[in-house]
């Protein structure tokens, strides 16, 4: 999906600057691209309770680097590799866009119609 003959002059991007990806990688969701050149990259995972038997759903929550040539938007599915810290809460760069996650996007499409009928009926309410 990205595409690398055009290079960018991000010097912390993961495919055209000079940051070298280490450790650890993941497939995640784009939760949040408002922020400047900085993404939140969410992803669940599964975790034995050995007690009850039983799986529970935990999600992990990290800050990335979100470099223009990419340029994720919310509901979009990427590659993140871990590097050197870039800022505070910032140590993933996005790798590449792998597709488009469908099921994020009506979960946030349902949770809007939710929120737009409790304000409809709170209006009324007032009235």
């Amino acid at each position: 999906m990205t595409n690398e003959k055009s290079g960018c002059n991000d010097p912390h991007c993961g495919i055209h600057g000079g940051l070298l990806t280490r450790g650890r990688q993941f497939i995640g969701t784009v939760t949040d691209a408002k922020a400047q050149k900085t993404a939140t990259i969410e992803w669940s995972r599964k975790h034995f309770i050995p007690k009850f038997e039983r799986y529970e759903i935990r999600r992990s929550r990290v800050k990335v680097h979100n470099p223009d040539c990419v340029s994720a938007k919310k509901g979009d599915k990427v590659m993140i590799g871990e590097t050197r810290p870039i800022s505070k809460t910032k140590a993933f760069v996005i790798l590449k866009q792998v597709g488009r996650d469908v099921d994020y996007l009506q979960r946030e499409e349902a949770l809007d119609r939710v929120d737009l009928s409790k304000r409809k009926k709170t209006e009324e309410e007032e009235q």
